[in-house]
């Protein structure tokens, strides 16, 4: 299991489009992928959930994988967040 806290940085917080990235890219995983906030946890592989976040620029996810690709998984998910959901250049 790997679990890391991650910074939502770009300005618009996790919105409908990072939240169909994260959701997109958590599905190419076999491993279980969680996403919390504000004591809320969420499956990544839910769109739904992810939005349910509400996590605005500025605040801290935590991110659990929990398989057999967790390492892969968690380094794709991580580069979203770090590359600001290619939102912002």
């Amino acid at each position: 299991m790997i679990q890391q806290d991650i910074q939502v940085t770009n300005r618009l917080g996790i919105h409908a489009r990072p939240a169909a990235l994260i959701t997109q890219t958590a599905c190419g995983f076999t491993c279980d992928i969680r996403l919390a906030k504000d004591n809320i946890t969420v499956d990544a592989k839910s769109i739904m959930g992810v939005m349910m976040l509400a996590a605005e620029c500025g605040s801290s996810v935590h991110l659990i994988t929990d398989g057999a690709d967790e390492k892969e998984a968690a380094a794709a998910l991580k580069k979203l967040f770090d590359d600001k959901f290619n939102e912002e250049f």
